[in-house]
């Protein structure tokens, strides 16, 4: 909730929030007579607000988890649908995203890997997050199924979709706690 106040304070502040959308714009007759100073491309209420949705959402999959682990499994809550978001911003980020230039240190990221491919827009980070992507499809077959190596690929995957693989984390440590 508050990064989403902060974004729409920066829509009501800037003539565009975000170059990457500049068609998401409000006239001016609608804007404050403030302007925000800018962090790179983005007015810095618009950063904080993105950097605290990248930071608060793996606790939607755990809150998922909390209160709808009767309807889908665990495995599914904490590693599966973190696994397929990641799949998903990083096909968007690679193919679709409207790359701003020069590429900026704080553009939003979910993983590390995502970081590194935003902040640079080398195609091997993109390569390097849909690996470990992959990573997170394995974590979720050994884990459904309770091979093994589940807490190791749990973990494994927890640590490099960081902080995206929060869930994950929690996921490995249930695991080795309950046994």
């Amino acid at each position: 909730m508050a990064g989403t106040a902060l974004c729409l304070l920066a829509l009501f502040t800037n003539p565009v929030p975000d170059p990457s959308f500049p068609w998401a714009t409000l006239p001016a007759t609608f804007r404050l007579p403030v302007r925000q100073p800018r962090i790179e491309h983005w007015p810095v209420s618009y950063t904080l607000g993105i950097w605290l949705w990248v930071c608060c959402f793996p606790a939607l999959f755990l809150a998922g988890y909390r209160r709808f682990s009767d309807t889908l499994s665990p495995t599914w809550w904490l590693v599966g649908l973190p696994t397929t978001a990641m799949l998903g911003w990083t096909t968007y980020c690679r193919f679709l995203w409207p790359k701003l230039s020069p590429p900026t240190w704080n553009a939003p990221s979910y993983t590390l890997v995502c970081w590194l491919y935003c902040s640079s827009y080398e195609p091997i980070w993109s390569n390097a997050a849909y690996a470990v992507a992959g990573v997170g499809v394995v974590a979720t077959v050994v884990a459904l199924r309770r091979w093994r190596a589940d807490t190791l690929a749990l973990a494994a995957f927890g640590v490099l979709a960081f902080p995206l693989g929060l869930p994950s984390l929690f996921a490995a440590y249930r695991r080795r706690v309950t046994r």
